[in-house]
């Protein structure tokens, strides 16, 4: 079951780490741009400095010529399993983002989920400022490469 949502998008791979590796890499937030091909900087918000629900962040990103900043609110948290967390602009939650984390002989695998929740009326101001059109393609490719690239970093150790 995914934390109180029903995503958009689920992109899954198996990594040849212990679930505890992935979930220490993932929930480091300040780790993120390693992996995302999109964010390149998340830091933890003033009063918080680790992985708890109701910790705070924010996500610098950026596409092409286009950059912007997110927040983030840690809203589910299951060690070795799952890290879950809501991005809002004003006060409105305008997406929800994922990862769930399972035992496997190897190793884990490790899903990642976006919800995609914009009204319709706030789809082109959106795409205004970062440069994408079309969202539920760019963040499948998105999370292929984020998974990819977390799979080659943890696998390497």
């Amino acid at each position: 079951m995914v934390s109180a949502m029903t995503p958009d998008i689920e992109v899954s791979r198996d990594i040849a780490a212990a679930p505890s590796v992935v979930y220490a890499a993932l929930t480091d937030i300040t780790r993120m741009g390693e992996w995302s091909p999109e964010n390149y900087l998340a830091e933890w918000n003033e009063g918080f400095d680790h992985a708890a629900v109701g910790a705070k962040f924010t996500g610098h990103n950026r596409h092409g010529d286009k950059e912007w900043t997110t927040e983030a609110e840690i809203v589910e948290l299951v060690p070795d399993r799952r890290f879950f967390f809501d991005c809002d602009a004003r006060g409105f939650v305008f997406a929800k983002w994922g990862y769930a984390i399972e035992a496997t002989d190897a190793g884990c695998r490790v899903t990642e989920y976006n919800q995609d929740l914009r009204p319709e009326s706030a789809l082109e101001r959106s795409a205004t400022i970062s440069g994408v059109a079309d969202r539920l393609a760019h963040n499948r490719t998105g999370m292929e490469e984020t998974l990819e690239r977390l799979a080659a970093a943890l696998e390497a150790k």
